[in-house]
């Protein structure tokens, strides 16, 4: 009995059921008590985080077969099966939700005063659903897993979130989702009817024709587009990142916007590899008009959310064209760039968070001459403006150069309007960090000053680390996740 408790411990279930058993827990006891249910939260994220199995210490990168294989007869008459495990494009996904779950309830710490139990759980199905997504190698459950992920997240934005146009957001967010998905969940029964099965081994060696591969490729194009998000089905992230919480927006630009592209990388790209040869053009000009438009709408804005939030779309498109080009260097650098916005981003917003809690205001206008009154902030929120602007030795560099190397292989048009992309980023990056910080105070808006404590300077203490670590020393990402890239690029007709 103790060895298969530890088989089980030590399989990939762990982490996945870990989050599950966590949530339920806090159900069982009185709001009234918010101190162990906020403690149940943080050890259940931490343990998630620090599980055993430990992917990236067995995880072995010489092979792009599936690792930590788990299967489990679902809908057996119909062929239907629970197939998960990890690879070299699932590994760092799985790590990076699990590294945000516990700072996201760090965050919402103090503020956890209403509806606390309510609060964990639903972070904790968030990473249970997250999990399981990066993890699932059958589209119909991932299909049924990624729809859910943004039920939590509804209710995130319509609970606590900041204004009175919250509930609208969050409607927004949900709707827009669900509507982009019914075109994939009619493509996966289409698959199903076809081919008998929904398993992606079997997929990936099941030849479509040209013409039932491109209304395929459309129908899962419809559900990601809307998810990464793209040019002109980008409008609800705006809002709903406006409306959330700040922990909210971490997890939002984190994770959720790293479902549309990892959909691309994980079905689209190897399932209809001449229908992605076919659209590839299509793929570029979308994404080359959202990171020109975006940007010059960023310059525009004036809620500081609004600003990472546009910064975010514009990030994402680089990535998709990163995806789409047919190359090592290409696929490799959206992930390590996913990776990085996934820090940055996230690590801009808990900034801007740091602002909210202290003025109730995100407007640019009342703020500025921060340097004088919080410069420990001030030199954190530098050191992330620059990350974002991908200055060399921080994370984004490595992503964004490798992606640039990428396109320009395949088409120098659109590397030059990425290139051009990322100096408007910089652009509005200097714009921002100079109206906030730089300055003179403005007293008649701005009254309580206080500069970081030490809960919010070990949330910021992992992003720094991690954000400097990917910058300097990234070799340990390429090398985890090289043989599966290069699968992915060498099969079918993809090359």
């Amino acid at each position: 009995m103790l060895e298969h408790f530890c088989e089980c411990y030590f399989d990939l279930s762990g982490p996945i059921l870990c989050p599950v058993l966590g949530s339920i827990t806090p159900l069982f006891i009185p709001n009234s008590s918010i101190r162990p249910i906020r403690l149940i939260g943080l050890c259940v994220s931490l343990i998630t985080f620090l599980y055993p199995p430990v992917p990236r210490i067995q995880f072995d990168p010489s092979t792009a077969k599936s690792q930590f294989v788990e299967s489990l007869r679902w809908l057996p008459y119909e062929n239907i099966h629970l197939y998960m495990g990890i690879d070299g494009l699932s590994l760092f996904f799985v790590i990076l939700t699990t590294f945000l779950i516990p700072i996201c309830i760090s965050v919402g710490w103090s503020g956890m005063r209403s509806f606390g139990k309510e609060y964990i759980t639903a972070f904790l199905i968030r990473e249970f659903l997250m999990i399981a997504v990066s993890c699932m190698l059958d589209p119909l459950l991932f299909y049924v897993l990624s729809e859910s992920v943004p039920i939590p997240m509804f209710i995130i934005i319509g609970v606590w979130g900041s204004r009175q146009r919250k509930i609208k957001a969050a409607y927004q967010f949900f709707l827009y989702t669900l509507l982009g998905s019914v075109f994939m969940l009619l493509a996966i029964l289409l698959i199903l009817l076809q081919t008998g099965t929904t398993d992606l081994q079997i997929l990936l060696t099941t030849e479509f024709s040209e013409r039932r591969q491109i209304l395929l490729w459309i129908a899962f194009f419809a559900s990601f587009a809307v998810k990464v998000p793209m040019v002109p089905v980008h409008i609800w992230l705006p809002e709903a990142h406006v409306e959330a919480p700040t922990a909210g927006s971490v997890i939002l630009a984190g994770i959720l916007l790293k479902l549309g592209t990892y959909g691309f990388l994980r079905f689209s790209i190897p399932m209809f590899p001449e229908a992605t040869l076919c659209f590839t053009p299509f793929i570029y000009t979308l994404s080359a008009i959202a990171i020109i438009y975006t940007s010059l709408t960023t310059l525009r804005q004036i809620d500081l959310k609004k600003i990472i939030a546009y910064s975010s779309v514009a990030h994402m498109n680089l990535v998709t064209i990163g995806m789409f080009s047919p190359n090592i260097q290409g696929i490799g650098g959206s992930i390590l760039l996913m990776l990085s916005h996934g820090l940055v981003s996230s690590a801009l917003f808990l900034c801007v968070g740091v602002l909210y809690d202290r003025h109730k205001t995100r407007l640019v206008r009342y703020y500025g001459g921060l340097v004088s009154t919080m410069p420990n902030f001030s030199t954190i929120f530098f050191f992330f403006t620059l990350a974002n602007m991908s200055l060399p030795g921080t994370s984004s560099f490595i992503g964004e150069f490798l992606i640039l190397v990428g396109a320009f292989q395949r088409n120098s048009l659109v590397a030059t309007l990425a290139a051009l992309g990322m100096i408007l980023g910089a652009a509005y990056s200097l714009w921002l960090y100079n109206r906030v910080v730089s300055g003179n105070l403005k007293p008649d808006f701005l009254y309580k000053f206080s500069d970081l404590n030490g809960r919010e300077v070990s949330i910021f203490l992992p992003f720094l680390v991690g954000v400097v670590r990917m910058g300097v020393h990234p070799k340990v990402f390429p090398d985890c996740m090289h043989t599966s890239v290069s699968n992915l690029v060498q099969h079918g007709k993809f090359h």
